[in-house]
């Protein structure tokens, strides 16, 4: 079905694996596009309460694929425009989506990858992994939230640090100032982010999507609407009356 990631899905998980080995996972315009449409697909299924987003090989991601993208504007196939958009639309699919998104960043992760990364709601990297904002190394301006998203995770003077820089830093760095969750060894990361999916699986699907876009929107608007928007809001969650029969039976 797809050319340039991989797609599989099984009692309640959903993973895609970028599949461009050889060029690090390169994000090729048609990767771009692949990613957009599985994700918003995913977004349909209410049998997926977990999206699980990793790479083949030794990165995650190095980033956008300058070749492949100037190859496709040239032969007509992909404008530049519609490059930064089909990267937009992934990552609002992301955040609105119910379910969990989480990155399971298992190599080096660079650039227009990262922005991608700071948009999934959960993070986990291998403690190997390099990550880092390298776009004032190839003089390129970032479009997809770095300059934003990156300050919310760490701060503002670390994102500089790191934007001006462009020295990308390994997994423990990452988890130690906030922008992972967690680095573990690249060898224990599937297991980890699995377990984590099956604790997550474990709870009520509706109120995670509930809580979900309350995060989001104060993530958006600020602590002042964001309080408001908790209060007002009125999600209807029906999966709470069995998980009410369960505790229960089990208590």
């Amino acid at each position: 079905m797809y050319k340039d990631i991989l797609f599989s899905q099984s009692a309640g998980v959903a993973r895609i694996t970028f599949n461009r080995p050889e060029v690090l996972n390169a994000l090729s315009p048609n990767l771009i596009a692949e990613l957009t449409d599985a994700t918003q697909k995913v977004a349909l299924d209410e049998s997926i309460k977990v999206l699980i987003v990793t790479g083949i090989g030794r990165a995650w991601s190095a980033g956008v694929d300058l070749q492949s993208l100037n190859d496709s504007i040239q032969e007509g196939y992909f404008s530049n425009t519609e490059v930064l958009e089909m990267g937009v639309a992934f990552i609002l699919a992301l955040q609105s989506m119910p379910q969990v998104t989480i990155a399971q960043v298992n190599g080096h992760c660079y650039t227009g990858a990262m922005e991608l990364m700071l948009a999934f709601d959960l993070v986990y990297a291998a403690d190997e992994a390099q990550i880092g904002d390298t776009h004032t190394k190839w003089g390129i301006a970032p479009k997809w939230g770095m300059t934003q998203r990156l300050q919310q995770k760490v701060g503002l003077l670390k994102a500089m640090e790191m934007s001006f820089t462009a020295e990308p830093i390994k997994g423990q760095e990452a988890a130690r100032i906030g922008l992972v969750n967690q680095s573990v060894p690249l060898e224990e990361l599937e297991e980890k982010v699995s377990q984590v999916a099956e604790k997550i699986k474990a709870n009520s699907a509706q109120t995670i999507a509930a809580m979900k876009k309350m995060y989001y929107f104060g993530a958006h608007h600020g602590l002042h609407r964001g309080l408001e928007y908790e209060w007002q809001a009125d999600f209807k969650i029906t999966d709470r009356e069995q998980f009410l029969r369960d505790f229960k039976k089990n208590k």
